[in-house]
């Protein structure tokens, strides 16, 4: 059973994404918050496996509780809501390891996909709006030499992985770009994240536009 907590400071939002969720066998809601504060305290006291995170609430907004919430907690994943795909906020959530984002606007069919989605870290959420977002905000700085000076202990095939999730695609999909098993992939990008310190393929995509590795509107 997957375990969620919701915080938004509308109360209609949150009954409309419990009421989703809670239709799911695999899915549990257990706890609601209408603020960052009382998203980082309810998710110390039920230790949740995925946090539905509010972007712009009252007092400490979304990006200060997904930080704090990083920060004190191990294992949880934050998912980011919004309004507005191209939010400077949002793609610094997913900067300090915010798992993904999901439009408000989006299918509730999504709802639940995203969920499991960001448990499994198997496949970058929403990929080409994702990938969108991190190349608008990458476009306005020099790459990070530094960064690219971090992925030095890569393996030759590590950085071709790297690569290929930098572009939004799958493990599954990865498998068959490169010929080999989903489990090898797998294992790559494990040892990529270790080797990066990284909590999820997220991060790990920001690094690889931040440093250079991967450039804004690169097909390979």
């Amino acid at each position: 059973m997957i375990k969620v907590l919701i915080a938004d400071d509308e109360a209609l939002v949150r009954s409309g994404f419990k009421m989703i969720l809670e239709a799911q066998d695999d899915i549990e809601v257990v706890a609601e918050a209408s603020d960052g504060q009382s998203a980082v305290e309810l998710a110390l006291e039920h230790a949740p496996d995925v946090v539905l995170m509010d972007i712009r609430m009252p007092g400490i907004d979304g990006l200060e509780a997904t930080r704090r919430l990083i920060g004190s907690q191990k294992g949880v994943r934050v998912l980011i809501l919004t309004t507005f795909d191209l939010d400077e906020y949002v793609y610094e959530a997913m900067r300090v390891g915010a798992s993904g984002f999901l439009l408000k606007s989006a299918p509730a069919t999504e709802l639940a996909a995203a969920v499991r989605g960001v448990m499994s870290g198997d496949v970058l959420l929403s990929a080409p709006i994702t990938r969108r977002l991190i190349e608008e905000f990458v476009r306005k700085a020099p790459p990070d030499r530094d960064g690219i000076d971090t992925l030095a202990p890569l393996t030759e095939r590590e950085k071709e992985v790297l690569r290929l999730m930098a572009r939004g695609l799958s493990n599954l999909e990865i498998a068959r770009d490169l010929v080999v098993g989903e489990s090898t992939v797998k294992t790559h990008v494990n040892r990529i994240l270790a080797k990066l310190g990284l909590r999820d393929r997220v991060q790990a995509v920001v690094l690889a536009y931040e440093s250079g590795f991967v450039a804004p509107g690169s097909s390979n």
